[in-house]
């Protein structure tokens, strides 16, 4: 059965012209049928380019929308649409306001986990990939406002020696990662390089071996000769790096690292969202043109 639904999904991509994006925390399965398996970044970097008349996010509502703010005039489809995201539902594009009103004149750089309403809010959006760059890109002198993740946050006021005033947002998957649980892996596996995602809380980052995003560790683990990393993200991309790099070990920084919202999109909904075209994620007017300046913004950084 899973072999002809595979099957039909392969098929009915090619009659759409359609292009199947798939996020590194997506389960194999769907990293498997997928045209382009990334992270943010790379995703709403293709999101711009891609000349494919139907867009298949297999990811996170937040994902959707970013597809559809820099593709307005493409189907964007979300297989699931209850696949949300805890940490951008911690900013709110009101709350936002509010913020910018005690801080007059101040930029807002805000983390793509977030809603669309929020990006509107913003000056400029970031990924964990390029959230040093963005950052830089603003003079020293005015006051930067980083939405949601205070992780991220106060990784990038680390390497910039910036004082960021900080939301009081993050992902509550990577925020439970502990010392003591790395410490303990550490023990387990001694010479194993500790490499991090920036969403993880500042104890862990200031240990670590290498703080890069998904697509980031990626490129990480293939310039280092050693053979064995404990991994500081979702599980779901361990399938990714086993794949690429089949020669050596990798070890989760926590045993239960998962993201029940990445895991949401299986390949039945998958293909019942190409046979049905849903579920079409939709971003009103007024707040795609925010929304879109501010990501065309991070995507002109790099």
């Amino acid at each position: 059965m899973t072999a002809d639904v595979r099957e039909y999904i392969l098929h009915r991509k090619k009659e759409l012209g359609a292009l199947i994006m798939a996020h590194f925390y997506q389960p194999p399965e769907i990293q498997e049928v997928a045209d382009l398996v990334g992270d943010s970044l790379q995703l709403a970097r293709e999101a711009a380019a891609t000349d494919a008349r139907v867009v298949v996010t297999c990811g996170v509502s937040f994902m959707a929308e970013s597809a559809k703010i820099l593709s307005p005039e493409k189907v964007v489809l979300l297989p699931e649409p209850e696949a949300g995201c805890p940490m951008a539902d911690m900013v709110t594009a009101a709350a936002l306001r509010e913020k910018k009103q005690q801080h007059p004149g101040a930029a807002v750089v805000c983390y793509v986990n977030s809603s669309a309403e929020v990006k509107a809010e913003s000056d400029i959006c970031c990924t964990s990939a390029n959230a040093l760059e963005v950052v830089k890109s603003i003079p020293r002198e005015q006051e930067i406002i980083f939405v949601p993740d205070r992780n991220l946050g106060a990784y990038i006021a680390r390497q910039t020696g910036r004082d960021l005033i900080l939301w009081e947002g993050c992902c509550p998957i990577h925020d439970v990662l502990t010392i003591e649980e790395v410490q303990k892996e550490k023990e387990l596996h001694p010479q194993a390089l500790l490499v991090v995602h920036p969403e993880c809380p500042p104890p862990v980052t200031e240990i670590a071996d290498a703080v890069r995003s998904t697509g980031g560790i990626l490129k990480y683990v293939g310039t280092r000769p050693e053979k064995e990393f404990i991994i500081g993200t979702e599980e779901g991309f361990l399938y990714t790096l086993q794949k690429k790099y089949p020669d050596k070990k990798f070890y989760l920084a926590r045993s239960e690292f998962q993201c029940r919202d990445m895991k949401t999109i299986t390949l039945d909904k998958l293909a019942a969202s190409l046979r049905q075209l849903e579920y079409q994620v939709e971003v009103p007017g007024d707040i795609l043109r925010g929304a879109r300046a501010a990501l065309e913004r991070m995507l002109a950084i790099g």
